[in-house]
């Protein structure tokens, strides 16, 4: 499998957030409940919630920016407490085209089953699955498109458990029209291509946001969006 550099050159700086304190992100838009703290100078995420309260003690945490296509999505992470889950969607907007927080779209609040089978298109990548025994026993990253719940490329996560965990982990995520690249720490987790057709139509730019499964605690810094360019062929 090809790495990024192999296929993609990083251009243009688009949009850069250190994630450092509350002022980094007094335009994001929180959906669900949740604590979000900088004790380390770098964004700390946790549920507000009970967990066992189930769907309804996650969160979604939305840049609130609108990004193009074809572009670069780049951030540090550290894994805290486990178990949980993490996700970044990405390329969200209406089924119709709306932007994301338009009025006329239904209320969101954190509970999945509103952001894959609600009125918003989107992918979304899971990554430090360590919500379900499944999960812990056998780690990979996911990748899905919405409307629906299709699971469309998966590969292994090579993030070791919190007691092993030395971070900071620097996550990257490539879309270029229907071309998908994930990579932990420059290594390539999945690479896949939409036909536009299997699973819906082909998505564009849209919105970013980053998800989280009670009772997970984890940490997020450096927050960076490029243009690229594609390089050299592949799949």
């Amino acid at each position: 499998m090809m790495n990024w550099h192999e296929i993609f050159s990083l251009e243009e700086l688009i949009y850069h957030n250190p994630l450092a304190d509350a002022n980094d992100v007094r335009d994001f838009k929180m959906e669900g409940e949740a604590v979000v703290s900088f004790p380390l100078n770098r964004m700390r995420m946790q549920n507000k919630l009970d967990p066992k309260l189930g769907q309804k003690s996650n969160f979604v945490y939305w840049c609130s920016d609108e990004f193009p296509d074809n572009i670069a999505i780049a951030w540090d992470f550290w894994p805290i407490r486990e178990p949980g889950l993490c996700i970044l969607f990405f390329a969200a907007r209406g089924i119709h085209g709306e932007d994301l927080f338009d009025s006329r779209l239904s209320a969101r609040t954190g509970v999945y089953d509103q952001y894959h089978h609600g009125d918003i298109d989107a992918f979304h990548v899971s990554y430090f699955r360590r919500k379900e025994e499944e999960e812990r026993n056998f780690h990979t990253c996911n990748l899905r498109k919405s409307y629906g719940f299709h699971l469309v490329s998966q590969g292994g996560d090579p993030i070791p458990s919190v007691g092993d965990a030395r971070g900071p982990y620097r996550m990257k995520l490539f879309k270029w029209g229907r071309e998908i690249l994930f990579a932990v720490n420059d290594m390539t987790i999945f690479h896949w291509v939409d036909d536009g057709k299997s699973f819906g139509k082909p998505l564009g730019g849209g919105k970013i946001g980053f998800r989280q499964m009670a009772p997970l605690i984890a940490e997020y810094a450096n927050l960076e969006v490029y243009a690229i360019t594609k390089t050299a062929h592949s799949l």
